[in-house]
């Protein structure tokens, strides 16, 4: 079990935003947390990514409490892709990638390893970015940067992934490449995926569970076909549906809003 939260509650202050959320991740897992605005989503990865403190409870990664260990082994196993990243100016891709080694880099060594630059080559054709490795970050287009960001978080060599709204500003040509590309990493690495997401039916395309969240508790999580139904949706969004069974598996087609 790489992640655990057991009986977590955080927010921002003295206001809780998410409670009692118990929660196991299993090797090779996909989650997606889904939910209505407001919900808690973000602010559960964000405690998931050490950067909110619990209020109360705890995560633990591989056994051990993750906000009492030291931020460079924690990044050793895990990584974070935000939905929102700050572009350096003047950096190269790869020079963006490299950045993924420092936490593997001990405090006196300023260089990257032979073996580091080949772990960011790695990263760089992973994310299908050799043609653009010498371009500047700033002049990519937002598929593309979103790509170099992911790269930087594979650099790392995680077990980890958390993703906030990666497909946001991206049209849907690129929100499927970005994901093909994720579901690729978990079906042969067994990278471990968390990704908060808007849209029900990529969760459901592409998550192996869904934790449905309400009013920062967690209503109910499973296989996107368990949770997925007309009644949740109705108690979790407010909106009438239908099921609907297509080649890529099931998908949700809203009706109208609940009265």
């Amino acid at each position: 079990m790489p992640l655990e939260l057991k009986n977590l509650t955080g927010g921002y202050a003295l206001v809780p935003i998410v409670q009692d959320i118990n929660l196991t991740l299993q090797t090779g897992e996909w989650l997606s947390l889904v939910g209505a605005n407001g919900s808690g989503k973000s602010t559960l990865l964000k405690l998931l990514s050490r950067i909110l403190s619990p209020q109360h409870g705890t995560v633990l990664l591989d056994g051990k409490a993750i906000h009492s260990q030291p931020p460079n082994l924690v990044a050793k196993k895990l990584a974070l892709l935000p939905q929102q990243q700050t572009v350096p100016v003047g950096l190269t891709v790869r020079q963006l990638v490299s950045l993924g080694r420092t936490p593997h880099q001990p405090w006196w060594q300023w260089e990257l390893t032979p073996e580091d630059w080949l772990k960011v080559e790695v990263a760089i054709k992973k994310t299908q970015l050799e043609q653009l490795s010498d371009r500047l970050v700033e002049q990519l287009s937002g598929g593309e940067r979103q790509r170099a960001f992911l790269a930087l978080a594979l650099a790392q060599e995680p077990k980890i992934l958390l993703l906030d709204e990666p497909t946001t500003f991206l049209d849907i040509n690129y929100q499927l490449q970005l994901l093909e590309l994720l579901k690729e990493l978990n079906q042969q690495q067994e990278l471990t995926i968390v990704t908060v997401l808007h849209e029900l039916n990529l969760a459901a395309r592409y998550s192996s569970r869904i934790a449905l969240l309400k009013q920062g508790h967690i209503w109910e999580v499973g296989t996107p076909e368990e949770v997925l139904t007309p009644n949740t949706i109705a108690q979790v969004f407010g909106v009438e549906s239908v099921i609907i069974h297509t080649p890529v598996g099931l998908q949700v087609c809203a009706i109208s809003a609940s009265e």
